[in-house]
């Protein structure tokens, strides 16, 4: 086996989709945008972040090649004011146990080496959680939102929540820092791409939400009341009987919960969100795609 970076093309970003679907295929049941569109959706962005991450961070991303079966592996990380984040860890079923994934996270964390605070959103995956505990990080079980929204049920902002654009960035990165340590600077490009921008900005303070169809791609503010006013805001602008997702909620994250509790989503467990040099971050909700 060798490992060899993700190249920012687009044959590597297309290689990177498909091992990572043989990998967390099937799909569980409760996934939602099982539809075609959504798909399509899917891989756009899927294939978008490892061109990005290739591009800003090539030692932070690389592939397992086997010389027999080709491909069975990829990593995808990120370097980012002092925090080092996980983004994808994926290999193929015939791959697995067979010391793979040690060696792509060992090769990842290389790139994080000079990094004090350290993120990772894990799957409800014993195998994942394993791995990351070994590598030092300690393991906060988080809870996932999912239904359609009862807007009758859940009560009007409190507030004002604008459309955010690009020129919301210094915002975004500024509460970034106050609450996971470090911005995500660059990764807003992707992710204003392929989500819509909600922000918050006043004397009680500011705070940002992507959100899409499909429910929360990424949470941040300065109080949980204005985090709160966020989550709400996207949650009734979700499509009408249409099922969305809030992912990667950790007990600091009541709030939250509460939120969904009144917009009629059901809770379930769903995997960890996994810290290293660092409390969990709150109000916070990570971006299942950088996290």
């Amino acid at each position: 086996m060798i490992l060899r970076p993700v190249r920012d093309d687009d044959e590597d970003a297309e290689l990177v989709r498909q091992i990572t679907a043989a990998a967390f295929a099937p799909v569980p049941a409760h996934a939602l945008g099982a539809g075609p569109p959504a798909r399509d959706a899917r891989a756009a962005r899927e294939r978008d972040r490892a061109r990005h991450l290739a591009g800003t961070d090539p030692g932070g991303c690389w592939i397992a090649e086997d010389e027999v079966a080709g491909p069975v592996g990829v990593a995808l990380s990120s370097r980012r004011e002092g925090t080092w984040g996980l983004a994808l860890l994926a290999v193929t079923p015939g791959a697995q146990g067979k010391g793979v994934g040690k060696a792509l996270m060992a090769r990842a964390m290389v790139h994080g080496r000079a990094c004090l605070r350290g993120v990772i959103c894990c799957p409800p995956d014993p195998v994942a959680a394993r791995t990351y505990r070994r590598a030092g990080f300690t393991l906060h079980p988080a809870v996932r939102l999912a239904g359609a929204v009862d807007p009758a049920r859940l009560p009007a902002p409190d507030g004002a929540v604008h459309e955010g654009t690009e020129r919301h960035r210094d915002l975004m990165d500024s509460v970034d820092r106050r609450t996971r340590g470090g911005a995500h600077g660059p990764d807003h490009e992707v992710l204003f791409r392929h989500h819509r921008l909600l922000v918050v900005d006043d004397l009680a303070g500011s705070g940002y939400c992507y959100a899409d169809e499909r429910g929360v791609e990424a949470l941040a503010a300065t109080s949980r009341r204005l985090a709160t006013r966020l989550l709400t805001a996207a949650l009734l602008s979700a499509p009408a009987g249409r099922p969305v997702r809030v992912a990667g909620l950790t007990a600091e994250q009541e709030w939250a919960v509460d939120v969904g509790i009144a917009a009629g989503l059901e809770i379930a467990n769903a995997g960890y969100v996994c810290l290293r040099g660092m409390r969990p971050p709150q109000p916070y909700i990570p971006s299942e795609l950088f996290a």
